[in-house]
């Protein structure tokens, strides 16, 4: 297996931009404010700043992984290239018409989300495949000669084409692809057959369409990006972590930047997931808050949930059905606009409501001392003593209490006629309850109970809220990792190379055709390792196997988890049997009498990861040297108490404190609340224990 002496992670999120460094096995850390005209720089600034702290120099580092925020916000902010759509004659208005799904069911005036390309943008051409990959009419030669000068005269900078059935199918999507870049090598052009050949059409037409609108806008990114690194003397090829929580080249992501989504949350799962195999738990509720958002994800067995679609660019709070989905592999988490950065505001009711709009880093919070003048979160934490304003990532970012109580003052207890703390309660208490909602329903959509599971909270917004999240969601034990403040940063370090390759082909399980999937999984097969070997350098791979599977009649599927083998005709009874157990874990009972069908194939490649070193458990012992005493507003008592300040280095293994205690480190701050108590373990992690389980 390769070896790295020296590897950097960085995360660009909302507001902060989070860096680690691993340099022979030891780890410097720093979180810098993101730059948003030039977020290369902010990686730059990170880079140097954990170097020095390392006493490291810049051109000893081996490798970059980086996750970035770019491909999402495109998305939502609309800002991607000029764009010319192909699609068949007749499914030209599919992105417009959307599905039937009515996400605001009683809202008269409901306003569906504009597709990323116009009316005008979208062409089609008179050609059609048929479902099982049969040519029913055949590509006109000069039509296609038509189209590719229609498209250079309006000096379009990408182009998707989507043709029926193309995943059945690709020879006439390739046709045009290839007759485009022959009259115009410079255009960025995608094929649904590439990007996403499953079947269904609108998320395979929205996934290829997003991926040529935000193509040049990546590849100049991540292009200047790899420049200044080489100008700053960091020679080390960089890598880039995609939605699915594997690695992929820089060349592949500009290929592919659809697969960049949701990378930086997806790092923050395999952080977690490392430390749920260490401490031996095999149900992780995973919780991530940053300046912007929180992400929940669950974690079984070692491993975070994982899907084949995803929702992006949600134009209704966060709702889901409102924003665009989009056919690639994700790590299956549920995102809110609940972050340090996240604006309170009264509502018509005059109720105090919270996100999803963030102040971000430009201006910042009002505490930052750079313009903002709405209350956030942090703010509020800051005025209930939850943040010391002296000590605020590490001290670099000074908070001004004064700018957090006329922010407050002014847009909150003037029209409510609550005093500032009770206001400032009430924005934490009202994006706490966002997030227990939130992760309420992710937990039972899963078919799982919540209270079975043990958090692990990172991020630098997590570990201030992780406690109370635990009291509303009646989750005994809480794990805050060494770290956590650049907790997804991190994750990179420890991800493997991945691809997953998919495909669309329809079989009712009664026709179970042996040769014809051995033939597909063959083809996945060749794909996905070719791109995980790219990068892999000869490490040892291993192979998941998953289709997705429905009833008869049924309007979407599930994922099944199927052995890696040469299939035999009669292992329909192999699929069937998984089928229903998968059924019968998410639905609590199987259907009888009713067929079975497989629509969609998909296979993981990855690199094996070295096995995680159990960590040693402790749930009680010695207690810490204490720094001072500290008041800080507890939600579950509604009043302030007076807790124990420890310093993180203090809590060592089998040193413990009961709460209320606050616990201090440079990238974050560890709130124990009254009922719970906090113990360090064996490898620098600290477990909260509610005071009523742990007896």
């Amino acid at each position: 297996m390769t070896y790295f002496k020296t590897r950097v992670g960085v995360d660009i999120g909302g507001t902060f931009t989070d860096v680690a460094l691993d340099y022979d096995g030891a780890l410097s850390t720093c979180k810098v404010l993101t730059n948003y005209s030039q977020p290369e720089q902010a990686i730059l600034d990170g880079i140097e700043l954990a170097a020095a702290q390392a006493g490291v120099a810049l051109g000893d580092i081996e490798q970059v992984i980086h996750g970035t925020t770019l491909v999402t916000n495109a998305l939502i902010e609309r800002r991607g290239a000029k764009l010319a759509f192909i699609t068949t004659e007749g499914f030209r208005d599919v992105i417009e018409m959307r599905s039937e799904n009515r996400f605001e069911q009683y809202d008269l005036n409901l306003t569906l989300p504009e597709p990323l390309v116009s009316r005008q943008d979208r062409f089609t051409l008179n050609e059609r495949m048929g479902p099982s990959g049969e040519v029913l009419l055949a590509l006109d030669e000069a039509e296609v000669e038509a189209m590719v000068q229609r498209v250079v005269d309006s000096g379009y900078e990408a182009v998707a084409i989507g043709l029926m059935h193309a995943y059945a199918n690709d020879a006439h999507e390739v046709a045009m692809a290839e007759a485009l870049r022959a009259a115009a090598p410079e255009l960025s052009i995608s094929m649904s057959s590439v990007i996403s050949p499953q079947m269904r059409e609108l998320p395979r037409f929205n996934t290829v369409i997003a991926n040529a609108y935000v193509q040049p806008q990546v590849a100049d990114y991540l292009g200047r990006l790899v420049r200044r690194l080489q100008e700053a003397g960091v020679t080390a090829p960089v890598f880039m972590l995609h939605s699915g929580g594997g690695l992929m080249s820089v060349k592949d992501a500009i290929e592919q930047p659809v697969r960049l989504l949701e990378s930086g949350p997806a790092g923050g799962t395999i952080f977690a997931a490392d430390f749920a195999r260490a401490h031996g738990l095999d149900k992780v509720l995973s919780f991530d808050m940053g300046g912007t958002t929180a992400k929940i994800c669950l974690i079984e067995d070692g491993a975070p949930k994982t899907a084949n679609t995803f929702e992006v660019a949600r134009t209704y709070r966060f709702k889901k059905g409102s924003g665009m989905t989009v056919s690639t592999p994700v790590v299956e988490m549920v995102e809110i606009g609940a972050g340090g950065g996240s604006i309170a505001s009264i509502d018509a009711m005059g109720r105090i409501q919270v996100g999803p709009k963030s102040a971000a880093s430009e201006p910042g919070p009002a505490c930052y001392g750079r313009g903002g003048q709405e209350p956030t979160v942090t703010d509020s934490n800051l005025l209930l003593g939850r943040l010391d304003p002296d000590n605020f990532a590490g001290g670099a970012i000074p908070l001004h209490p004064d700018a957090s109580d006329r922010a407050v003052s002014a847009r909150l207890t003037e029209r409510t006629g609550l005093s500032v703390q009770d206001a400032a309660f009430g924005v934490t208490e009202m994006v706490d309850e966002n997030m227990a909602n939130a992760a309420r329903v992710h937990t039972v959509e899963n078919g799982r109970d919540i209270e079975h599971f043990t958090m692990v909270g990172f991020g630098g917004g997590a570990p201030l809220h992780a406690c109370r999240l635990c009291e509303k969601l009646g989750i005994n034990a809480l794990i805050i990792p060494p770290g956590a403040g650049v907790g997804s940063a991190i994750g990179f370090l420890k991800a493997p190379f991945s691809y997953e390759a998919s495909r669309g082909m329809f079989q009712r399980l009664a026709e179970f055709d042996a040769k014809a999937v051995n033939d597909l999984l063959s083809e996945l097969e060749g794909e996905a390792r070719a791109f995980v070997e790219a990068g892999a350098k000869g490490q040892p791979t291993k192979t998941k196997l998953t289709a997705f599977m429905r009833y008869s009649g049924q309007g979407w599927e599930i994922p099944v988890s199927l052995p890696h083998k040469a299939f035999e005709d009669s292992d329909n009874a192999l699929v069937l049997d998984a089928f229903e157990d998968a059924y019968r874990v998410l639905f609590g009972r199987t259907i009888d009498g009713l067929t079975c069908e497989i629509t969609n194939w998909s296979l993981i490649v990855s690199t094996v990861l070295a096995d995680v070193a159990a960590a040693e458990g402790h749930r009680s012992g010695s207690a810490p040297v204490v720094l001072r005493d500290r008041e800080f507003f507890d939600a579950a008592l509604r009043r302030s108490v007076t807790a124990k300040e420890v310093a993180r280095e203090a809590l060592t293994p089998g040193t413990a404190v009961d709460g209320p205690a606050i616990v201090v480190e440079r990238e974050t701050t560890t709130i124990v609340t009254s009922a719970f108590g906090v113990v360090g373990q064996g490898d620098g992690s600290l477990l909260l224990l509610r005071k009523e389980a742990a007896a």
